[in-house]
């Protein structure tokens, strides 16, 4: 068997590991070093430890001898070095301190004032409640990047508020799963963190570029609610005073200020100073952080608990990231040796694709792999895979990072493994059937597919900003 064949051999066993089940960053670690052995042995390296053994060596000294001999492979070099890139880069350094500012900021109560706020704001627009959820979860989303939190919290907010104004349950678990999703494309988004470790791309052009394909998004999604709600009034009837009440401008304006401006005040001047070049993303985290601590203190929702939760959950998340990217650098680090990335860049060479139709096939498995993976796996295993094929088909890694980024909001609205729709099924009332929660995210599957195709239309959606703030490379 040649080396590229076992290079496939080894992409393959990996493929059925994880739909058998096995926690993927160790399976990873597993099948790098076990197929590295055999790519780096070099018996020459294990028999000079051997030929230092003697009949009047101890059993100790025989055994350390054995077990040196045995390790001497470069695998485990590599291994331990591919550890140190990732715990010494300086963008992954950003996750931990996003993360830590989204769970204070979901843990501070300040989501569901936000909602009420707009919920009231928005009363006389048709879908006012679906609106104001829409919104909210942006917000939210952006804040934590964490789907999960998001649409659990908004869940428990504004999914019974709804369900009592007489939405339709699809109608609303559909809005309340979509817009929980954003926080993955929205800078200062944790994944495109996560694709710039893993393609080299600037994070901070990154940013710029998703942005005004993030707002094209909830655009859409709000353009979706509120034709709808016109439409087919029955889905979203509008709002009695029972339902929401008629609040004064000055206290209204009063409820904005102690409620909206805050959280996107600190929105805004994380991002803000990232984009324009006032800190680097590791700094503008910190100082979301500590924002976030901020806000939790003038809301009274610190305490000592939530402050241990809070750091609890994101060394967990950081670690499963950071073992991720160990596996994964491991993993591919052996597969390129074996000469399995020349091997599909041949295959893909060979079927003489047009730019678009590769951009089709990339992101149609990428979609099909959103079933069985996180976004996570998705981005540190599997789209490492693409990126040296993109300049044999003249497209920028910048622009096929949005795209992805795009793409994968469908891998948490889509069956069979739509964890958003898992999320809220979790927490809502038992009438609501999972049945209905993925037939009220298909629309907005499908303002995704939109999306996509606006932007591979217009690209300059993507690239005006980056070159507006930092000029063409």
């Amino acid at each position: 068997m040649t080396d590229p064949q076992v290079a496939l051999m080894m992409l393959g066993l990996f493929i059925v590991m994880v739909f058998l089940g096995f926690p993927i960053a160790f399976t990873l670690m597993a099948m790098g070093i076990g197929f590295g052995y055999y790519a780096y042995f070099e018996p020459g390296r294990m028999w000079r430890a051997f030929n230092r053994l003697d009949e009047t060596a101890s059993w100790w000294e025989s055994t350390r001898l054995w077990f040196e001999g045995l390790l001497n492979n470069r695998i485990f070099d590599l291994f331990i070095n591919q550890t140190y890139t990732v715990m010494s880069n300086e963008v992954l350094t950003a996750i931990p301190l996003f993360l830590f500012m989204g769970y204070i900021i979901e843990r501070a109560n300040i989501v569901g004032k936000l909602f009420g706020t707009l919920n009231i704001a928005a009363r006389n627009v048709p879908g006012s409640m679906g609106v104001a959820a829409l919104i909210t979860c942006a917000l939210f989303a952006t804040a934590t990047g964490i789907v999960g939190a998001v649409v659990t919290l908004m869940g428990l907010l504004a999914l019974p508020q709804m369900l009592k104004a007489r939405y339709s349950a699809s109608f609303a678990s559909g809005i309340i799963c979509a817009g929980g999703t954003l926080g993955i494309l929205i800078p200062p988004s944790i994944m495109l963190i996560v694709y710039a470790a893993a393609s080299g791309v600037s994070i901070v052009r990154l940013y710029a570029a998703a942005l005004l394909p993030g707002l094209l998004l909830v655009g859409l999604y709000l353009v979706y609610v509120i034709g709808r709600a016109i439409l087919q009034p029955s889905v979203a009837p509008k709002p009695t005073a029972e339902d929401v009440p008629d609040v004064p401008m000055g206290k209204l304006l009063y409820m904005i200020l102690t409620s909206f401006l805050p959280l996107a005040f600190l929105i805004l001047a994380v991002l803000g100073s990232i984009l324009f070049g006032l800190a680097t993303p590791t700094e503008a985290a910190a100082i979301g952080a500590l924002g976030g601590i901020v806000l939790a203190v003038i809301y009274r929702a610190m305490t000592w608990e939530r402050l241990r939760e809070s750091t609890y959950l994101t060394v967990r998340t950081t670690a499963m990231v950071c073992w991720l990217f160990v596996g994964s650098y491991v993993f591919s680090s052996v597969f390129s040796y074996l000469g399995g990335e020349h091997v599909i860049a041949e295959f893909v060479t060979s079927l003489s694709l047009e730019p678009w139709q590769f951009l089709i096939l990339a992101q149609l498995i990428i979609f099909l792999l959103g079933w069985p993976l996180e976004w996570s796996e998705i981005i540190i295993i599997f789209v490492p895979i693409f990126l040296p094929l993109l300049p044999l088909f003249g497209i920028d890694p910048l622009f096929f990072g949005i795209l992805v980024a795009l793409n994968l909001q469908t891998s948490f609205l889509t069956p069979p493994m739509a964890m958003s729709a898992y999320y809220l099924k979790g927490i809502a009332p038992a009438d609501v059937k999972l049945t209905d929660i993925f037939r009220g995210t298909m629309p907005f599957v499908m303002m995704v597919f939109l999306s996509m195709a606006v932007m591979y239309l217009f690209p300059q959606i993507v690239f005006h900003l980056p070159e507006q703030i930092y000029g063409t490379r």
